[in-house]
């Protein structure tokens, strides 16, 4: 991945996990699909998540754990919404 391929990736995802904050009930809908008990806190956790997340992919020197731990929490989210099925 180009420096600035990572750059705008990672940006990018910083900025969906901002907005988690900023129009919180914009997420509600899709994070009610894995967090059904408590839909405002998991969003506010996700968006988190994804800020941190985002903030080290758009780092060179942390990249490949960002990209790391993207995939991690991808795989995470996709097994919580599978189990609520």
């Amino acid at each position: 991945m180009s420096s600035r391929t990572g750059k705008v990736l990672g940006l990018g995802i910083a900025a969906t996990g901002l907005a988690h904050f900023a129009a919180p009930a914009a997420f509600e809908p899709v994070t009610n699909m894995a967090f059904a008990d408590d839909v405002r806190n998991w969003t506010y956790r996700n968006g988190a998540t994804e800020l941190a997340i985002g903030l080290a992919i758009a780092a060179r020197p942390t990249r490949k754990a960002g990209v790391a731990g993207l995939a991690v929490y991808a795989g995470w989210l996709a097994k919580r919404v599978l189990a609520r099925r």
